[in-house]
């Protein structure tokens, strides 16, 4: 019998899933996971359908009940890196980052070096432990490729006053993208769920099924001849929410390699870019905002796009 803590995850296998590999399905559903990790909790004993374990090469059908039994993890040590940092403001409870373009925010299973995180903990020495290990001081996160502004808790007062900032949608946060085809109105409201894509679940879509609200508020910065320039207001946060909401209006972002067609302008990643940020400070109660100008890669894209 095991007597070890874990944390339990089931899912019923939806008839889209049906005949995928059981170490692919469990991969795809939207936690940090590889599939190496996974057939490695498989061949311990750690995942079961309807009761039963199961190998790796087991195909899941329709309505199987899936159960994963993830162990604690082990003791980490996330090593400081002295990996250059744009600070933006900083005081005794948080720290504002301009993050660049294909920095990954924090560390995760197999890849626990050169991110946002380690180069906060080599800066500074404090984070809040709210988020554990391997996401100390992280309130929120934006992609990989996604450049901008981030606000970091150094403790764990100031991470709950912040958190509880962007559940009540009260942060104040503006993108700015660049994003296929020429938009003919001057501003809109994209009003519309986000959930996993039942059709592929490491995509997220405008679904109105197992999904959380999404709003999204743009407006028309400068149209060229097969592109547009917006700004973006969230209302809400939800996981690759601009992406997913461009491409519902049919006006995916330039670059997205997740999203967009393959046809596109040449990026590392999509462009956008968290230009605003603002939020009441946790501890002094004043509100702060700050902006960060366009990184010269996008600019250069923007001055291409007005030759075309």
């Amino acid at each position: 019998m095991e007597t070890t803590q874990f944390e339990r995850f089931d899912w019923s296998v939806d008839p889209a899933d049906a005949g995928e590999r059981i170490d692919k399905y469990i991969t795809m559903q939207g936690e940090e996971w590889s599939r190496s990790q996974v057939q490695a909790w498989i061949k311990e004993g750690r995942v079961s359908v309807n009761g039963e374990t199961v190998k790796s090469n087991y195909k899941v059908a329709a309505d199987d009940e899936v159960t994963l039994r993830v162990p604690p993890p082990k003791e980490l040590t996330i090593q400081p890196e002295p990996i250059p940092l744009d600070i933006v403001y900083e005081d005794g409870d948080l720290v504002v980052v301009n993050k660049p373009r294909g920095l990954v925010v924090h560390p995760a299973p197999g890849h626990y070096t050169g991110t946002l995180v380690n180069a906060l903990l080599y800066h500074c020495k404090d984070l809040s432990g709210i988020n554990g290990v391997l996401r100390p001081g992280i309130v929120h996160r934006i992609d990989k490729d996604t450049s901008g502004l981030l606000v970091i808790a150094k403790n764990d007062k100031a991470h709950m006053g912040l958190a509880a900032q962007l559940k009540e949608h009260t942060v104040h946060r503006k993108y700015v993208a660049i994003v296929h085809g020429v938009i003919p109105h001057e501003m809109g409201t994209i009003d519309a769920p986000i959930g996993r894509d039942p059709k592929n679940r490491q995509q997220m879509a405008v679904v109105f099924e197992n999904s959380k609200p999404a709003v999204t508020h743009f407006i028309v910065l400068e149209r060229f001849k097969e592109y547009t320039l917006v700004e973006c207001k969230l209302e809400t946060g939800r996981t690759h929410q601009i992406r997913v909401h461009m491409k519902y209006i049919g006006h995916p972002l330039a670059g997205d390699p997740k999203y967009g067609p393959k046809k596109t302008l040449e990026l590392d990643g999509q462009a956008l870019h968290a230009k605003t940020l603002g939020f009441v400070h946790p501890r002094t109660g004043e509100y702060l905002e700050f902006e960060a100008p366009l990184p010269e890669e996008l600019l250069n894209v923007i001055d291409w796009l007005r030759l075309q």
